[in-house]
């Protein structure tokens, strides 16, 4: 049986809701060691975090969007990760 350790993603905007089309980005990236600021983005663009999450072995399992106002605008994004811990024995013996 695989034992996992798990990780989330934050990826939220951090302009204001006004007719700023290009806002910018915080990721934060919260594991078992603790939380890393991994820097701000001008665009929308997880998938760069994404990967380097997924550099070090992070899956993703599960992504839940926030969107608020009218007309409805992106306000975050989170990403749940898993990856198997190493070292770990589960054969009881």
């Amino acid at each position: 049986m695989t034992q996992w350790e798990y990780a989330r993603l934050e990826y939220r905007a951090t302009g204001t809701f006004g007719t700023d089309k290009f806002m910018d980005w915080d990721a934060i990236f919260y594991h078992p060691g603790g939380v890393q600021r991994w820097g701000t983005d001008e665009r929308f663009d997880d998938l760069r975090h994404l990967n380097r999450a997924g550099a070090h072995g992070w899956q993703a399992y599960d992504r839940a969007a926030q969107l608020v106002g009218q007309p409805q605008r992106l306000h975050s994004v989170v990403y749940s990760l898993r990856r198997p811990v190493t070292g770990v024995r589960t054969d009881n013996a």
